[in-house]
């Protein structure tokens, strides 16, 4: 009986060893040690590359101011370059007291009235106007707005007038519009100027 017993518990045992998985179980890699590991070597190919790279030279920090070379024509102001601040090719300025070649702010106008608005603007960018460039509607009351073409070559510090032919609102009140010049590429640049007018 005990020949039996002892054969039927070897046979167990030799069952439970044949099922079982021939290789042991691989613990459960720590996420975290690899992310840490990832880190460590990425920051070791950083300092290395770093020690190959030669340092970048120092710019200087302050650069001399330069003039434009003066002009032949007086009524021309040139601006001063200096540093950090860079010309763009396409702007434009005006006097506040001489922009409204017609049509004041607040002109008095009757409902319906067709009108000529011109304004004086001086070319203050690095590039010459010529074909394409044209003043364009931005924003407010358009009254029908069109613009005419420049006509003429307009060169760098130069003034050019230009017009647009409006229509008055047919509604009493007041009304503003404002124009803008635009490049050849279709951009517009420079500052908006205006009409203003009151219908009555």
């Amino acid at each position: 009986m005990k020949i039996k017993k002892f054969a039927t518990s070897c046979l167990g045992v030799l069952l439970i060893t044949a099922c079982a998985p021939a290789t042991a179980p691989q613990p459960t890699p720590d996420v975290n040690a690899i992310r840490t590991s990832a880190a460590y070597t990425v920051v070791a190919e950083f300092t290395l590359t770093a020690a190959v790279i030669p340092p970048t030279p120092t710019l200087p920090t302050e650069t001399p101011t330069r003039e434009l070379p003066p002009s032949t024509d007086e009524s021309i102001d040139l601006a001063v370059v200096t540093p950090g601040t860079a010309v763009p090719c396409n702007d434009y300025s005006f006097d506040a007291g001489t922009v409204d070649v017609t049509i004041p702010d607040g002109t008095p106008m009757t409902p319906g009235q067709e009108f000529v608005k011109t304004w004086k603007i001086r070319n203050t960018g690095t590039c010459a106007w010529g074909d394409g460039y044209d003043l364009i509607y931005a924003y407010g009351e358009r009254m029908n707005g069109k613009p005419a073409p420049l006509g003429v070559l307009v060169e760098v510090g130069q003034e050019v007038e230009i017009s647009v032919n409006f229509t008055a609102p047919t509604k009493i009140g007041a009304y503003t519009s404002a124009w803008q010049m635009q490049n050849p590429q279709g951009f517009p640049f420079g500052q908006a100027i205006f009409v203003k007018i009151t219908v009555q």
